[in-house]
Order: structure tokens, then C-alpha cells, then sequence
């Protein structure tokens, strides 16, 4: 039988890819919502039996205050969280406000929909070797850990990042080309550059790196960039590269 379940993301793109792959198992989803901030009060309104909360940040003050609101106002609803590879603080944060689970981003769609069975028959759902993991760190600190996040924006270039967070955000071609003043040939060169630079092979798979890793959070606000009005027939402008 399937869950009556929501799916709350930062990154849209995410957050929609999930929900389909969620509907066409036959759970209904009732919405793939995407600013955090939000995500407390639409899922008070709407009541899930499981509710899907991503976050790139689990180690952060604050992250897990919309579990603690969701559990304090409507403590049937089991929360799972999806985010990077905890640390053990993040772990111990997403339970002590009251999460169900704990899920990578990058998990299988069969692990993320073992995790929402278990949270909805009132049982753990975090995968052993995410604990076996954040143990292991909690005895043996690394001194220095492997900011994975920061290695991968230094691959990249400004423009690149830029169209790196329009993709998470879920905008095609044509929108990243008029959010950024660029030709559509331009953008689609800069798109390709960024999945060759990442070693992936697919926009959503960029995505799911990216806030897997935490870099959109590093990369900052888009700029507000005023759009280029189309050039006229005939004159052959392409904009700015």
C-alpha cells in the first residue's frame, strides 16, 4: 500500500526528480515543495504520513528546527531526512529533533523508499554503515577531513558555478540563457563543461552532486542579472560570452 508522503528540497530539480520516481511506485505524493524555510508550516497544513525534508548542511545550528516544529505540532507525521554524509553531530541533530531517518541524497530510490516504510511503521530508518561511519569518526577524527564541496567549486569557474546553481534550481537552457544575458549555444556549451568538469553524466546527477557535497551553499546567491532583449532578425548578436 502506498505512503501518503511529502517531498521537501531546497533544490527543486531534486525535489520533483524524487516525488516522479515516488508516484510511478505508487506512493502518493502530495507535494514537492522547495524553500526549507516553508517546509514546517506546509507540512503542519498538509498532514503526510512521511514527509521527506533535504538539507545540505546537517551540521549547521538551526538545520533541523522545521523537524522540531513538525514533531512539536504534528508528532504522528515521521520525518526522514536526505542530505550529504553525515557527520556525527549532524546525525545526532536530525534524531534529537525528533527525525524518523536519516538518508543519503545519493541513495538508490529502493533504499530511500525502505527508509519511508520503515519511519511510517514507527521504526529507525538510518542505513548501518551511515552509523558504522559516523561512530568511526566520532573515534578516530580526521584532522584535517577532505572538503569535497570546496574542491569542486575550485574546478570550476564563477560563470560555471553560476550555471551550476541554475540547474539545481531547475531552469532549461532557455531560462539560464536569459537569467544570464548569454546566448543558448552558450549556455548549453556552459552546461556541458560543467557535467565534464563534475564526471557526471546528467543535469539531475549534477545536481545531486552538488548539494550532496554542499557546494551550492558555498556558491552564494545567483546575481541579478537584467535579461538581454532577443536580438533583432538579421543582425546576428549572440550577447555576452
Amino acid at each position: 500500500m502506498g505512503v501518503r508522503l511529502m517531498v521537501v528540497d531546497d533544490h527543486r530539480l531534486l525535489a520533483e526528480a524524487l516525488a516522479s520516481a515516488l508516484k510511478l511506485r505508487g506512493h502518493r505524493v502530495l507535494a514537492a515543495a522547495a524553500p526549507a524555510a516553508g517546509a514546517a508550516e506546509l507540512v503542519i497544513s498538509r498532514a503526510p504520513e512521511v514527509c521527506l525534508l533535504g538539507t545540505a548542511t546537517p551540521a549547521e545550528p538551526g538545520t533541523f528546527d522545521p523537524v522540531a516544529r513538525i514533531k512539536r505540532e504534528r508528532p504522528q507525521v515521521a520525518v526522514v531526512v536526505l542530505g550529504p554524509v553525515p557527520s556525527p553531530r549532524g546525525i545526532a541533530a536530525a534524531f534529537a529533533a525528533g527525525a524518523s531517518g536519516y538518508v543519503r541524497h545519493d541513495e538508490r530510490i529502493e533504499g530511500v523508499e525502505r527508509a519511508i516504510m520503515k519511519a511510517r511503521a514507527g521504526e529507525a530508518a538510518v542505513a548501518p554503515q551511515l552509523l558504522q561511519g559516523a561512530f568511526g569518526e566520532l573515534l578516530n577524527p580526521a584532522a584535517q577531513p577532505d572538503d569535497e564541496g570546496q574542491r569542486l567549486l575550485q574546478m570550476l569557474t564563477p560563470r560555471e558555478v553560476e550555471v551550476l546553481v541554475r540547474v539545481a534550481d531547475g531552469e532549461d537552457t532557455r531560462l539560464i540563457a536569459a537569467g544570464m544575458g548569454i546566448a543558448p549555444s552558450t549556455a548549453r556549451t556552459h552546461v556541458q563543461r560543467v557535467l565534464m568538469k563534475l564526471g557526471v553524466g546528467s543535469r539531475l546527477e549534477a545536481a545531486a552532486l552538488a548539494a550532496r557535497t554542499g557546494l551550492l551553499d558555498r556558491a552564494g546567491p545567483l546575481p541579478h542579472t537584467a535579461p538581454v532583449p532577443p536580438p533583432r532578425p538579421g543582425t546576428g548578436a549572440a550577447g555576452p560570452q
